[in-house]
C-alpha cells in the first residue's frame, strides 16, 4: 500500500481507529467455515460515520480498494481482503442512536450485535424479529448489506423488509441519510434497497432505521416427528390456516441430521424414544389464546397422520433446548467432517420432489457422500449440504464442491429457484450468476456498480461479475 494513503488514512480514524498488527488483524482475515483466508496489513475502525466518509474520500482519490467488515460471520468471502485492500471493520459503529415506542423503530449503527438491538427492543416491550443462528456476533451493517434470512423470514420476511430507513456512505465519501421511519414514502426510487443485499460493493451502510413490533403474548414452540417432507409441508399449509398466517418458523431437519447434532453438541437430548425419518421444528407467537389454537391443531395432525410424536415446550428452558438442536445443525456438521454447501431456494409446494431429485443427482456423482438437507421449510429455503463419509480424506471430498455444486444449482433452476436463498455471493457464487441469471440481470447489475463505484475500490471483486 502507498505508504503515505496509508498515513492519510490512520490520520482520519486517529490512534485508536487503526491497527497494522498482524495478531489483531488475523481473526479478521479468516471466515467461520475457513474456506476463505486472506490478507491485510492495516486494519481501519472508524467511531463515526464522518470517519468512514473520510476514509472513503482518501480512497476514490487514490483508487484505493477497501473492503468493509462487520461481524465476520458470512458464508460465501464476501468479508475478506484478498489483495491486501484496506480492511474497514465498522464495530466500533456501535450505538443505538435512538429507540421510540410509539413508533416502533430504532436506529441502530452497523456495529450493533444483533442480539443487542434484540435485547434493547424487548427491554421496552417491542420485538426486532430478525434472527439467526449467528445474532449473537453478526451485526446490524452486515446483516443488512447480506440481506440476511434466518428463521423469521416466513412471517416477517428477509432483513430488506424490516429496514424503514438507513444511512450510508458512497464511494466518493458522501453520505447518503435516508434514515426515515416513514412506513409510506412513495417519492420515487428506493434508493435504501440500492445497498441492502449489495455485500459493501455500492457503498458503505452506517446505520439503519429498524421496523419493530409488539411483543407477542405467547409464543408456542413444538418439536415434531414427520414421516416425509410432504407431509411437513401438508402441515405447514394446516397450521398457517388454524392460526391465521401466524407461524414465526418451520424448520426441518432429517433423521441424520439430528444424529449429527447428539452426537457432537454437548447437552442435547433426542426428544422423542423413536427415531423418525424427519423432524420439524414449528414455533407460532401472538395473543394469549393462540396457545389453545396451536395444541388443537397439532392434535388434529396427529389424528390425521401427519405427526406421529410431538414435544412442546413448557418453558422458556424447553424452548431453548429444542432450537438448540435446530441452530447447532452447522457446528455439529464442522465437528463431524467435510461437508459441501449449497444455500437454496425452490418454490415450499416443491421442496420434497426437489430434495429427493437433487439427493439423487448428488449420489450418483458422489456414492459416498451423505446429504443433510435442513433449514427454513417455511420459505422454501433449504440448506442442501452433503457431509464426508466417515474417515474421508478432507481435501479430497472438498475438491468436488465446484462439481457438486453445479449438479444441485442446476436441478434448483430446474424448479425455478435461486442458488443463493439468504447467504449472498460473495467470491463464492460469482460464477453462478453468469450462468442462471439472465444477461439483462447481469448487465444491469455491472452499470449500477460503475455509476456508484466507478474506480471500483469498494469490495472490488465481490458479487458482480467482470
Amino acid at each position: 500500500m502507498n505508504q503515505d494513503v496509508a498515513f492519510r488514512l490512520k490520520q482520519a480514524v486517529g490512534p485508536k481507529g487503526f491497527t497494522e498488527d498482524p495478531g489483531e488483524i488475523a481473526p479478521h482475515l479468516e471466515e467461520w467455515r475457513s474456506k476463505y483466508k486472506g490478507r491485510a496489513t492495516l486494519m481501519l475502525r472508524p467511531a463515526t460515520t464522518a470517519e468512514v466518509s473520510a476514509i472513503l474520500v482518501i480512497c476514490n482519490e487514490s483508487g484505493t480498494p477497501v473492503v468493509p467488515q462487520a461481524g465476520n460471520t458470512g458464508l460465501v468471502g464476501a468479508q475478506i481482503p484478498f489483495e491486501d485492500e484496506v480492511l474497514l471493520s465498522l464495530t466500533r459503529l456501535s450505538r443505538i442512536r435512538a429507540l421510540n415506542v410509539e413508533d416502533a423503530s430504532m436506529i441502530a449503527e452497523a456495529g450493533v450485535v444483533l442480539e443487542a438491538a434484540q435485547d434493547a427492543a424487548d427491554d421496552k416491550g417491542l420485538l426486532l424479529p430478525l434472527s439467526l443462528a449467528a445474532e449473537g456476533s453478526c451485526t446490524i451493517g452486515g446483516t443488512l448489506s447480506t440481506n440476511a434470512g434466518g428463521v423469521n423470514v416466513l412471517r416477517y420476511g428477509m432483513a430488506r423488509e424490516q429496514i424503514l430507513g438507513l444511512e450510508a456512505v458512497l464511494a466518493d465519501g458522501r453520505v447518503l441519510d435516508l434514515l426515515r421511519t416513514l412506513r409510506k414514502d412513495n417519492t420515487g426510487y428506493d434508493l435504501k434497497q440500492l445497498f441492502i443485499g449489495a455485500e459493501g460493493t455500492l457503498g458503505i451502510v452506517t446505520a439503519a432505521a429498524l421496523k419493530l413490533y409488539p411483543k407477542p403474548q405467547v409464543r408456542c414452540t413444538a418439536f415434531l416427528a414427520v414421516p416425509d417432507v410432504k407431509t411437513a409441508v401438508a402441515l405447514l399449509a394446516r397450521l398457517q390456516a388454524a392460526t391465521g398466517g401466524l407461524v414465526n418458523a418451520f424448520e426441518i431437519l432429517p433423521r441424520i441430521g439430528l444424529e449429527l447434532v447428539l452426537a457432537h453438541i454437548p447437552d442435547t437430548v433426542d426428544p422423542f424414544g423413536a427415531p423418525s425419518p424427519w423432524y420439524v421444528l414449528a414455533e407460532v407467537s401472538g395473543i394469549a389464546a393462540l396457545k389453545e389454537v396451536f395444541e388443537t391443531a397439532l392434535e388434529g395432525a396427529f389424528d390425521d397422520g401427519l405427526v406421529s410424536d410431538a414435544v412442546i415446550a413448557a418453558s422458556e428452558a424447553q424452548r431453548a433446548a429444542l432450537w438448540k438442536l435446530r441452530e447447532s445443525m452447522s457446528e455439529a456438521q464442522k465437528k463431524d467432517g467435510p461437508s459441501l454447501k449449497h444455500d437454496v431456494s425452490v418454490p415450499v409446494a416443491a421442496v420434497a420432489d426437489f430434495i429427493a431429485k437433487a439427493s439423487a443427482a448428488v449420489l450418483a456423482k458422489l456414492p459416498d457422500g451423505r446429504p443433510v438437507p435442513f433449514g427454513h421449510l417455511g420459505d422454501g429455503n433449504i440448506h442442501f449440504n452433503i457431509q464426508a463419509a466417515k474417515g474421508a480424506d478432507m481435501a479430497a471430498f472438498l475438491a468436488h464442491w465446484d462439481e457438486i455444486a453445479r449438479v444441485v444449482h442446476d436441478v434448483v433452476r430446474d424448479f425455478g429457484g435461486s442458488f443463493s436463498a439468504e447467504h449472498g455471493i460473495g467470491v463464492m457464487k460469482r460464477a453462478d450468476l453468469v450462468r442462471y441469471k439472465s444477461p439483462a440481470e447481469v448487465d444491469l447489475m455491472r452499470a449500477l456498480k460503475r455509476t456508484l463505484d466507478p474506480k471500483n475500490i469498494l469490495n472490488p471483486g465481490k458479487l458482480v461479475p467482470d
